[in-house]
């Protein structure tokens, strides 16, 4: 019996060892854009490249059975897939299939309408994104989606907080920006400007403010429940326009990661001011010397970033980005522990 038992942690351990990681495509339907999956498949990675990043896997491979659960990634502004696909290798790795739509008007291709315009659309997107995974024939039979993981980054994090429950509103933003120009521009403005400490500071608060009061003054309170989504980490998200009160007692287990040095959601605005209401929340990591741009893995190359993006993406001095594969260990972890089985 011993000399089985041995054999057969043998044999799986090589079985793990072999795997690959399988990625495909899910073309653009009724509106949405494209859906990107990252799965377990047998096989040895191959380097592909995708725009300025390389990432390893297996293009098209058959999947195999992992965990039998899904986790969905919502990208930040201006975001795509490939920023995010260290997280997604470890998933996979865990088990776990991973699958990451590109949500409209905000993503790399098509950044053209960033914040409340697109917060309004991505939770709906992201639910059809899993209705699109279960009706794909190749991972249908493969999944259980009863139980459904979510992760989001910055406003993929205003996402994830939307689907734990969270209510905002657009002139919530409106009112937070209103107040707190000065010293949350960078969420105000995102990479169309920047303070510099110089005369034309005052012009382009100015211009902000004007702008934000005329485009957000929407109250309505929005709110989006997918059922199926059981488990959430919200990765430095944009919050400043949440009710802190209706994420007090979050709808499912939801998790945080935050970074310290983050310049462009000042913690203290966003994931700090919804940690401070929360009673079951978890801290999966508290990163001191992080900046906004730590959980891109891997980060875009500083030659593509323009100055302004560079300033706020850039990782801080004293950041030891290191340190980023066991907070990836740490968020699967706690996918597996309120998810499988």
């Amino acid at each position: 019996m011993g000399k089985y038992f041995f054999t057969c942690v043998l044999a799986l351990a090589a079985a793990c060892a072999q795997a690959g990681v399988g990625l495909t495509q899910l073309p653009a339907a009724n509106g949405d854009g494209p859906v990107t999956v990252f799965y377990p498949a047998d096989g040895t990675d191959a380097a592909l490249k995708r725009g300025p990043f390389t990432i390893k896997a297996l293009q098209d491979a058959p999947p195999v059975r992992g965990n039998g659960r899904l986790v969905m990634i919502s990208h930040g502004s201006g975001g795509n897939p490939w920023v995010h696909s260290d997280l997604a290798r470890t998933l996979v790795e865990a088990g776990f299939t991973v699958a990451m739509p590109q949500h409209r008007g905000d993503n790399a291709t098509d950044p053209s309408h960033p914040g409340p315009d697109s917060w309004r659309l991505r939770p709906a997107e992201v639910s059809r994104a899993i209705d699109a995974v279960s009706r794909d024939p190749r991972f249908a039979p493969l999944l259980s989606l009863d139980k459904v993981g979510m992760y989001g980054m910055s406003a993929g994090g205003h996402t994830a907080l939307s689907l734990a429950g969270g209510r905002w509103s657009p002139a919530a933003y409106r009112d937070h920006c209103v107040t707190n120009i000065a010293e949350d521009f960078p969420t105000c403005v995102g990479l169309s400007a920047r303070l510099r400490g110089d005369a034309l500071d005052g012009v382009k608060k100015a211009v902000a403010t004007g702008v934000i009061r005329e485009r957000y003054d929407d109250a309505t309170w929005y709110v989006h429940r997918d059922p199926r989504i059981r488990a959430i980490v919200a990765g430095v998200p944009a919050a400043a326009d949440f009710d802190p009160a209706s994420l007090a007692s979050p709808a499912v287990p939801l998790g945080f990661v935050t970074a310290r040095k983050d310049k462009w959601l000042n913690p203290r605005f966003h994931s700090d001011r919804i940690l401070a209401v929360c009673k079951t929340c978890t801290v999966i990591a508290d990163l001191p010397d992080g900046g906004h741009g730590a959980l891109l893995s891997p980060p875009p190359p500083i030659d593509v970033m323009g100055e302004i993006a560079q300033d706020l993406l850039g990782d801080p001095p004293g950041f030891d980005r290191s340190a980023m594969p066991a907070v990836d260990r740490k968020i699967a972890a706690f996918f597996s522990r309120h998810l499988v089985p």
